[in-house]
């Protein structure tokens, strides 16, 4: 699968099918079912996801909660720029997306809002609008202040809530953009599972650069995608390896759970190191511990040829063409499945992207 090309994730949405807000109640949106044993495709809502599951199976989600990221500012010269914070770094220092003219290295920022100013100086141009900057305080308990919360470039109608751009259970605070997966579950909705007998976990990834970047390379293999950090406590791994043992499958919340859980595994099979190329790695799985409880930066990149190993069922939104995403979940149901799938769903008008509707990959 190494001579993979990225136009060959490539399709044409109609721009009327990119959902601009979200739907209410939240479990409501329409819920496309793939069974990748078949290849059939049905549809419902998503409450619907009730008769999809069964006793003993695992839900796992990712709690990341989205930072109020983005910040508006001037340079010493005057000029506007604005900033989308990805990722904290040691001391005061964050890496982040900026953009406006000219920012180079040593240029100096300037954030003021409410009655708060903060400063901030380019230190390093990680290419094309990445820079890792520093701020002259610790600005991390100023966000909600000095910060909005970042919607993505293709949503263009204001959000009257905040909260329907975060998840029921989002908790960690951390990321660039939402676990959009998992916006579709209602309180109701998981008392409901878990009255069924299914069991509800959480792991934790922020989600970074990645989520906005479309692959830009000619070949899939040679995307460089970006680390994220991620955590999966060894609570939450005996939880999944209980249920494995038991036979119960393994539902995942999203691309973002996929990636945290099949790391967890890979470390618990010992890969070292970066899993970069982890989709060529042949390992075998230890029966009886599936993963592993780990909490750092996870760089695994999953597209067609990828062996998936903890993962059973795939709960996930309709993604941006190229996009790393859209690889993955390729990965899980087949390239040609996919691409069918997607068909099907502008053919029937599903709304798409962030605030759209959810597909259940069986």
């Amino acid at each position: 699968m190494t001579n993979l090309r990225t136009d060959e994730f490539d399709y044409q949405l109609p721009p009327e099918l990119i959902a601009q807000t979200p739907i209410e109640p939240r479990d409501a949106s329409r819920l496309m079912v793939v069974e990748r044993a078949t290849g059939e495709i049905g549809h419902g809502r998503f409450r619907d996801l009730l008769d999809y599951t069964r006793s003993g199976d695992i839900l796992v989600a990712n709690d990341s909660r989205v930072i109020p990221a983005r910040l508006l500012g001037r340079k010493a010269s005057g000029g506007r720029i604005e900033i989308l914070l990805l990722k904290p770094l040691e001391d005061r220092r964050w890496e982040a997306l900026v953009g406006g003219k000219r920012v180079r290295t040593n240029t100096e920022l300037h954030l003021e809002k409410g009655g708060v100013r903060v400063n901030a100086r380019v230190v390093e141009d990680l290419g094309e609008a990445r820079r890792v900057l520093e701020f002259d305080r610790p600005i991390g308990l100023l966000l909600d202040e000095l910060g909005e919360v970042p919607l993505p470039p293709y949503i263009h109608e204001p959000l009257r809530d905040t909260e329907r751009y975060q998840t029921i259970f989002s908790r960690a605070d951390g990321s660039a953009a939402a676990s959009t997966a998992g916006l579709h579950f209602t309180p109701e909705l998981l008392l409901s599972l878990r009255e069924r007998g299914v069991i509800l976990a959480f792991v934790t990834l922020h989600i970074g650069l990645d989520t906005f970047k479309p692959v830009a390379t000619e070949y899939v293999a040679n995307h460089a995608i970006h680390s994220e950090w991620a955590s999966l406590t060894p609570e939450v791994a005996e939880q999944i390896n209980r249920a494995k043992l038991a036979v119960g499958r393994l539902v995942a919340v999203g691309t973002t759970a996929v990636r945290t859980l099949e790391t967890a595994a890979l470390r618990s099979a010992g890969v070292p190191g970066s899993l970069r190329e982890a989709s060529q790695i042949q390992v075998d799985l230890c029966p009886w511990r599936p993963v592993a409880a780990f909490d750092g930066p996870t760089d695994l990149f999953i597209y067609p040829g990828f062996s998936f190993r903890v993962v059973d069922v795939l709960l996930t939104n309709f993604h941006l063409p190229k996009s790393s995403l859209l690889m993955l979940t390729s990965a899980f149901a087949g390239r040609a499945l996919m691409q069918r799938a997607y068909q099907a769903a502008i053919a029937e008008r599903y709304r798409f992207f962030s605030f759209g509707d959810a597909m259940l990959i069986l």
